[in-house]
This record gives structure tokens, sequence and C-alpha cells, in this order.
């Protein structure tokens, strides 16, 4: 094939950077264990944050939809791809996020994409947080608009670039819990900023769905602003064990993605077993306030003792905790003794992360127990003693 040659070049670059990735074979259910390459290792690398993924109920309602709705939705949701579990699920959302209409993508990055192009043009302004993820970036790089970058939770920064726009129309756009490092947005004075500016809010809630408020309905709902938020994007595979995302806000705002977001026009609607699975991980999520505190718990005691060891591990905001090692090839020289002792945590690198913050992104869940933790403590600051030694 021509050009091979310059992508073996490529491929030989980022091997030399220690930047090359390269997947592992996962197999079995998604848990506090999986087989990992055909050996059984502790997994702290999944964002199945409740334990969803394999949960008996979420499985069972998952096998009935593809009993009932067959293997695929058969077609984009403006042709016939639309079913009445789907029109089911989003009343659900909706009704769980307390907004009038939600609307279901097949994925968190169709879904930042599809709303980003679809909202603004040329004109308006997206005000970004420097480390949103990558899906919103994608997605404001499609927009016709202008596209200011304030610095990561600068409210301060956020208010002089509100102050001297001559934008139509202007869109704050952040994520609720930034995905790499664990942090939480300063979420009640970014709403009150949007409302002095007269400007929208749009939160990805995409590690914060399932996991923040009484209900599990996100962080907006947990600091009490989830009115004041105008458009709200969450995942169904993360936290609630399926796959997908959706769109909460208003009425109108839904009937305007329906009819322009593109990645939603342009997609198959998802398949039944998996809006049979989301559903169901929905109820459970909204119920079930135990998998939540154990959750937390997990991520406390995980914290508690990387700290303890001598380890950087952030502040503890949210389960995400991540083991800043700095350069890349310490964090796969960490990463590959813990596994050689049966702990799963993959090295993150640039350009996921900024240079010279590699990590392990570590991730407990709700079903891991307490030896589990203590196991994973005791494994990860062995290996970077002994990567350092």
């Amino acid at each position: 094939m021509a050009g091979t040659s310059e992508l073996a070049v490529d491929l030989a670059d980022l091997a030399e950077r220690d930047l090359l990735r390269q997947r592992r074979l996962v197999d079995g259910v998604q848990g506090p264990e999986v087989w990992l390459d055909g050996r059984r290792v502790l997994c702290l690398a999944s964002n199945n944050y409740l334990g969803l993924a394999g949960d008996p109920e979420v499985v069972r309602e998952s096998a009935a939809a593809l009993a009932a709705g067959g293997a695929s939705a058969g077609a984009s949701p403006l042709i016939s791809g639309h079913m009445t579990s789907h029109e089911e699920l989003e009343r659900e959302l909706a009704d769980w996020l307390g907004c009038e209409a939600a609307l279901v993508f097949g994925s968190g990055y169709h879904a930042n994409i599809g709303v980003l192009a679809a909202l603004v043009r040329d004109g308006d302004a997206i005000f970004s947080d420097a480390l949103n993820h990558a899906s919103l970036i994608d997605g404001c790089r499609l927009a016709h608009a202008r596209v200011e970058i304030f610095a990561h939770k600068d409210v301060a920064d956020l208010a002089r670039r509100l102050a001297t726009t001559p934008a139509r129309r202007r869109l704050i756009v952040t994520d609720s819990i930034f995905s790499m490092d664990g942090d939480a947005a300063p979420l009640e004075e970014i709403v009150a900023l949007a409302e002095r500016y007269d400007a929208w809010v749009m939160l990805d809630e995409a590690h914060a769905t399932g996991v923040f408020g009484a209900d599990g309905a996100g962080l907006a709902s947990d600091r009490g602003v989830g009115s004041r938020v105008a458009i709200r994007m969450g995942t169904l595979g993360k936290a609630l064990g399926s796959y997908g995302a959706f769109v909460a806000g208003s009425r109108a705002l839904i009937e305007l993605l329906v009819n322009r977001a593109r990645s939603y026009v342009f997609s198959t609607a998802l398949p039944p077993a998996v809006i049979g699975a989301a559903g169901a991980a929905v109820r459970i999520a909204r119920t079930d306030s135990g998998r939540r505190e154990r959750l937390w718990q997990n991520a406390r005691r995980l914290h508690a003792g990387l700290v303890a060891g001598g380890l950087e591990a952030g502040e503890l905001e949210s389960p995400i905790l991540p083991l800043i090692l700095g350069e890349p090839r310490r964090a796969l020289g960490v990463a590959r003794r813990a596994l050689a002792e049966g702990v799963f945590a993959p090295a993150i690198r640039p350009l996921t992360v900024p240079r010279g913050t590699a990590r392990l992104r570590l991730t407990p869940i709700a079903t891991h127990d307490e030896a589990q933790i203590d196991r994973a403590v005791e494994v990860l600051v062995r290996a970077a003693r002994e990567e350092d030694a």
C-alpha cells in the first residue's frame, strides 16, 4: 500500500517516545476482576463505577429486550429506528434529571459533537475549559463559531472572556468531573456567570452520572443547579453499565437536536438489548444508594492507602484517582510491575494528558471488596518504589 513506509516511521516515532498504544485482550464480564490476555487480574481501569455491567438484573433485561426487539434497530431514528423502548428510556432519563425531555445518542462522543455543531454557528462563541474531554474539543472544532479556551476551572478567566465577547449566542462548555484528573468543575460559579452574561451552560456529566446526587442524577443535581443548566449530557456506558449517551434539557432543545444533530440523524439507533440494559441500570441507580456508598468507600480507602504509601494521588473529589508519575517511561514501568503482580492499571500518557503528567488512572468500583482494595494499594506502592530504585 502506498505510504506504508511513512506509517512505519510514524509508529517507530511513537515507540521511541514511549507513546505507542496497544490494545489488551479482555474476556468475561466486566467487574472487579477480569481476564486479561488469558490471566485473571484485579481491574482498576474500568468506568463501570457501580458494577452494573455484570449485574444480573441488567443482563436479564438486556436479554429480554434482545428477544423481544431483535439484534438491531435497523435504521436511524428518523427513518424506522426509533422504537418504543427508546421513547420509554428517554422519558425516564428526563424524569431522572428533572428536565422536559431527553434524547439518546450512540455514544458520548456522538452526543457532544452533535450538540455543539447543531447549536452554534457564525457569530456565536463557545467558551471551553482547557481540560475538557476530546469529544468536546472536537465538537468545538466542528461548530462554526468562535472558540475561547479558558484556563482550567478558572472562573475569573471565563468572566473576562464573557465580558468582552460580541457574540450573539454564548455557550459555556465544561465537564462536570474531568476524566483524567477526577476533579470537579466549579458549577455554582459557572452557572452564576452564565446568568450574568446571558450565556448557556452545556455540562458533560459522563463521569458523574450515577455517581453523584442522592439518586445518582449527576453533579449538577448534587450541587442544586440542575434546573439552571441548559444542556446536560450523560453516558449510559460508564456507571450505568450499558452503552450510548443522552442529552437532557428543554423540549425545544431536544426537538432542535432531532432535526440538526448530524451524529443523531445519520446514525443507526441503539439496538434493543442496549436500551434494555440501560433502562434497568437507570432504575437501579436511582433507587440503590448503597452502591454509590460502596463506591465512595472504596475510593476513600484506595486514596488513603496510596497517600499513606507516599504516592501522589490528587485530591479525592471523585472515584477517579490519578496516580501522577511524570514521564511516560516511569508510568509504563509502574504499570508493568503492577500487572506482573496481578493488578491492571494501564499507563495514561500524552496526548491524553499534558506532558510531564503521565499517570495511572485508578478507578475502584462498587463491587470491589476491602481485601481487593488493600491488595491494590500494596502492589501499587511496591511497584512505584521498585521502579524508582
